[in-house]
């Protein structure tokens, strides 16, 4: 009960009402749409979940099967928004142990395995006493994961879905226009980008990923249909907004540089303190 306790005051009140809420309208939808969807096996029976509650958010703005995409996306980012919130406090708090962990890999440099199972140790004390699970961060992808396929192979394998058609798009086809493939890939960089700048700790391999994410995005969405490229948008550009608001990169050096500056600050007058002494 108290870890259960301390998730939730990690993750706060609105994220699970949010989730809360979008599970209530992705059940509604399911429930709401009449017609049958095939669905074999439990992983086929999950993804037909998706495709009737895709189908039924359509039914309700006239059988938009486009803005039925763009609601139903939406919904599952609220619905793991709890999860997200939980990966980025794990990954703030590993940020913040980095250099103490630094230290420890120096002090451990060898390769023998004695030295290596005292790193481990100490790196886990470290961890401990500070409260911190170094694979906390990987446990809402794993959660999420299976989420983000159904619905990917939902949209996919759907011919009702893919049989419509939104704004200038036909969904079954590729965009004529390369539109959507291009804001997927600049939202994909906008979301790597930010969350590459509020890490202190950058390397050159961290630098160069919110450059090679879009690429793949760009080049793969060319070869999808059109449903699953707006799929594709809208989740990365709900990934952007929410890493902003979680990860602001700008607010987080703000916030280190008002922290060296009061420990710069704090230096001073201890060297002052210790010149008077002397005097």
């Amino acid at each position: 009960m108290t870890k259960i306790n301390k998730w939730v005051k990690t993750v706060g009140f609105l994220p699970l009402i949010l989730a809360a809420l979008a599970l209530i309208g992705i059940i509604a939808a399911d429930l709401s749409y009449t017609g049958y969807v095939a669905g074999s096996g439990i992983w086929g029976g999950f993804v037909a979940f998706f495709i009737r509650s895709i189908l039924g958010v359509s039914s309700w703005f006239s059988s938009s099967y486009g803005l039925g995409i763009v609601i139903f996306t939406i919904l599952i980012r609220f619905f793991i928004l709890p999860l997200m919130v939980y990966q980025i406090d794990s990954m703030k708090k590993m940020q913040v142990l980095q250099p103490q962990l630094k230290v420890l890999q120096e002090k451990y440099a060898g390769r023998d395995t004695e030295t290596r199972t005292l790193l481990a140790q100490e790196q886990q004390a470290l961890y401990k006493e500070h409260g911190v699970s170094p694979f906390a961060s990987m446990l809402p992808l794993l959660v999420q994961m299976p989420v983000l396929i159904a619905l990917y192979q939902g949209i996919h394998n759907s011919p009702v879905l893919r049989s419509g058609s939104f704004l200038w798009l036909n969904l079954g086809d590729q965009d004529p226009y390369f539109i959507l493939p291009v804001l997927a890939a600049l939202f994909t960089f906008g979301s790597s980008w930010l969350s590459t700048q509020a890490n202190p700790q950058q390397n050159t391999m961290t630098k160069i990923l919110p450059f090679i994410f879009p690429f793949i995005i760009f080049f793969t969405s060319l070869a999808v249909p059109a449903a699953v490229s707006l799929y594709w948008v809208v989740g990365n550009l709900f990934q952007m907004v929410q890493t902003f608001f979680l990860q602001n990169p700008f607010k987080l050096k703000q916030e280190r540089e008002e922290a060296r500056a009061k420990e710069k600050a704090k230096a001073r007058k201890m060297r002052k303190a210790k010149r008077s002494k002397k005097r």
